[in-house]
């Protein structure tokens, strides 16, 4: 089978190989497991991958595509003189392609829901990391992306692959889910026993979408509270002056940690010593961080957006609040007073999140790829 990747992930090729961002690296390898050819779109650099970065397991053929933005007038100018260069890179790759598998929402994602439409005979996979929930407020190329690949008219022989569940979906869009570890990483854990200083974990890049911020401003509310907290974040962005100066301003430099970008390894030891995950994101599809901190029984405080309602069942896996400092206190001092819930709601999340594991993920994958 020829796979083709059409994805708006910025990929680095380094002595040989092609790295990009780990969590998706990782996914895509077992994509390519069952594989013969693999072809991707994409914008490529030739710069050293991060910490955080991963090789693909084997190299694809490369149809190299410039990044592109439509934000500002300036942007979608140049995109518009770009756009032919590009549409003809997607076409090629589905051409020569036996199956075609889209990453959305994104630019190329939008292009390439677009162009697969002229291609309705071959089978596609579509993978959509997004938050899927018809009523959420999403950027316009978002929903409209989301629109294509719903449309059983637009969109033929394909199956998108959506997170959560959602009423009144066409048969050809599944729930689905994704997973970070293998079963040979995931072990039984005693109940961590909760009591001050409060280990808090931010894990994410810092953008102003998933409030970083709230984090450091939980830090205040407890301290102000009499409550010690002690937060560590793991990412790196463009919130992070505004976290720094949060923290010179209020004296919290002994209280909160910014490590930067950190392998893998490190992270899942901070999920198994700390003893809450805050992640109060505006927008998420199935987010990674929540499913991995509950697995090290790090119970996640966190909004109410696409799937996390049914990852944390209700609250009894994890907590859901609005993205308010005062109320993540609260919710840090509930469970200070009450920690038989707090145990109960960590057992809970660990038996869940060990069902989704890379091998079953894998499993599923191999089920979409013969069905095609």
């Amino acid at each position: 089978m020829k796979f083709l990747v059409v994805t708006h992930v910025v990929h680095k090729k380094h002595q040989g190989r092609l790295y990009a961002y780990g969590p998706y690296i990782k996914e895509m390898n077992l994509w390519l497991k069952h594989t013969d050819d693999f072809i991707l779109v994409a914008p490529v650099t030739e710069t050293q991958p991060s910490p955080i970065d991963l090789p693909y397991d084997k190299m694809p053929e490369i149809l190299k595509v410039p990044r592109f933005s439509l934000i500002t007038p300036k942007e979608i100018l140049k995109t518009s003189v770009r756009l032919p260069y590009i549409i003809h890179k997607i076409v090629r790759g589905m051409r020569k392609a036996d199956h075609i598998h889209l990453r959305l929402p994104g630019n190329m994602g939008l292009l390439g829901s677009i162009v697969q439409i002229f291609f309705p005979a071959k089978p596609k996979t579509v993978k959509y990391a997004g938050n899927w929930d018809p009523e959420s407020t999403q950027p316009w190329s978002y929903k409209l992306q989301q629109r294509i690949v719903a449309s059983p008219r637009l969109t033929k022989n394909a199956k998108v692959l959506a997170y959560g569940k959602w009423d009144n979906q066409p048969v050809h869009v599944l729930s689905f889910f994704t997973a970070s570890y293998s079963e040979n990483e995931i072990y039984e854990i005693p109940d961590k026993t909760l009591q001050e200083p409060v280990r808090l974990l931010f894990v994410g890049t810092l953008l102003e979408g998933k409030r970083p911020l709230l984090a450091a401003q939980t830090v205040k509310k407890l301290k102000e509270r009499g409550i010690q907290a002690r937060l560590e974040y793991y990412g790196d962005g463009p919130e992070r002056k505004n976290i720094e100066s949060f923290i010179e301003r209020n004296s919290l430099g002994e209280y909160i940690k910014l490590l930067g970008k950190r392998p893998a390894e490190e992270v899942k030891k901070a999920y198994q010593n700390a003893h809450f995950l805050i992640f109060p994101s505006r927008s998420e599809g199935w987010p990674k961080v929540v499913a991995e901190a509950m697995v090290w029984k790090c119970l996640p405080v966190t909004t109410r957006i696409s799937a996390v309602p049914y990852m944390l069942d209700e609250g009894r896996r994890g907590s859901l609040v609005n993205p308010d400092p005062d109320e993540i206190a609260d919710e840090i001092a509930y469970h200070l007073q009450n920690p038989e819930i707090y145990q109960e709601k960590n057992r809970n999340a660990h038996r869940w999140s060990r069902e989704f594991t890379l091998e079953k993920f894998e499993e599923e994958i191999a089920k979409l790829l013969m069905e095609s």
